[in-house]
C-alpha cells in the first residue's frame, strides 16, 4: 500500500466520503423540509438559530432570477473545475484532497437541490444582536471549509510535507 497518497486521492474512497455527506445533508434538508416552520426563527443558543428558507440563487443569494438552468449548469462547470484539479492535485497533499472532496460534496449537494426543488434549502442562521449572517446548510459550510483547506495546502504546503532527507530517498 503507498502511504504517501492521502485517502481522498483513492477514488473509491474519495466517492464514498463524498456520498456519504451528500446523503447526510440531503436528510438533514428532509428533516428542516418537513419539521421546521418556514421563515420563523427557532432559537437554539443565543447567537445561532435554526430558520428555514428557500434560495433560489446561489452562494448568499447571489445570481437570483437567473434562471434554474443555467443556475444548474453554471454549478455543473463548477463542479467539473474542481474535480479537474482535484485529480490533478499532489496525493499526498492531503489537506487539499480533502478540502477538494468537501467542495465537490458540498456543490454536488446543493446541486440535488436544485435539480429536484428549484432551489436550496437553507437553515442555519448566526446572529449578535441584530447583525444576521446569511441564512446557510450543511452544504454550504462544506463547500466553504473544503475552499479554506485548499488555501491553506497551497500557501503552507510546502512546510507542511517538508520532507527529511532521509524521507526522501
Amino acid at each position: 500500500m503507498d502511504t504517501k497518497r492521502s485517502l481522498f486521492s483513492r477514488p473509491r474512497f474519495a466517492m464514498t466520503f463524498v456520498a456519504i455527506l451528500v446523503g447526510l445533508d440531503q436528510f438533514i434538508k428532509w428533516l428542516v423540509e418537513t419539521r421546521l416552520p418556514f421563515q420563523e426563527p427557532v432559537p437554539v443558543l443565543p447567537v445561532l438559530d435554526l430558520y428555514r428558507t428557500h434560495n433560489e440563487g446561489i452562494a448568499f443569494s447571489m445570481l437570483t432570477g437567473v434562471g434554474d438552468q443555467w443556475l444548474l449548469a453554471l454549478t455543473l462547470v463548477v463542479i467539473a473545475f474542481v474535480a479537474f484539479l482535484w485529480a490533478r492535485s499532489t496525493p499526498a497533499r492531503w489537506i487539499s484532497q480533502t478540502g477538494f472532496a468537501l467542495v465537490v460534496a458540498g456543490a454536488v449537494a446543493n446541486l440535488v437541490d436544485r435539480a429536484m426543488l428549484g432551489y436550496v434549502v437553507d437553515y442555519i442562521l448566526f446572529h449578535v444582536g441584530n447583525w444576521y449572517f446569511a441564512v446557510f446548510n450543511l452544504a454550504d459550510a462544506l463547500i466553504s471549509v473544503g475552499a479554506a483547506a485548499i488555501v491553506i495546502d497551497e500557501l503552507f504546503g510546502k512546510w507542511l510535507y517538508r520532507q527529511t532527507p532521509e524521507q526522501a530517498g
